[in-house]
């Protein structure tokens, strides 16, 4: 009786290994993501620890027209600074920056004040420009601004 146990068993063990081969494994979360963007401020204001440039990035173009928020915000204390932003999970991702002179603007209390300087990454002007990220992987990019373009 013992040897028809162990051969049952065994059986079964057998016939349950090609389910437990089906079964989903566990989700692997996918590689983070890491954007460095290279400022490059040339307009009049000073910029320090009172006078930072904030950098925004948004999931999607819509920012433009007032539709989204940021997912993350960063800030510089020079005009030629770079900001990271580690362990993102999404792109592309689409970045736009604030100068306020006044010094007045965390980047938290709603829209910049009328006056701040405004960049945008893009290669046609007033268009934003999507930054690809593979996963895993880190992208670069140059941000540059001056006092060109305000906020009305």
């Amino acid at each position: 009786m013992r040897k028809f146990c162990c051969l049952t068993a065994g059986m079964l063990v057998l016939a349950l290994m090609p389910l437990a081969a089906q079964q989903p494994k566990p989700e692997e979360k996918p590689a983070p993501r890491t954007l460095k963007i290279k400022l490059k401020y040339t307009g009049a204001g000073t910029v320090d620890a009172k006078h930072p440039i904030i950098v925004f990035l948004f999931d999607s173009p819509d920012f433009m027209q007032g539709g989204t928020m940021p997912f993350a915000t960063q800030s510089a204390t020079a005009k030629d600074a770079t900001v990271t932003f580690p362990d993102l999970t999404t792109s592309p991702v689409y970045a736009a920056s604030v100068f306020d002179p006044t010094g007045g603007y965390d980047g938290q209390s709603g829209p910049p004040p009328s006056g701040s300087s405004m960049g945008l990454y893009s290669k046609t002007p007033g268009t934003p420009e999507p930054i690809k990220i593979d996963p895993g992987k880190t992208a670069e990019v140059e941000l540059a601004f001056d006092d060109t373009a305000k906020m009305p």
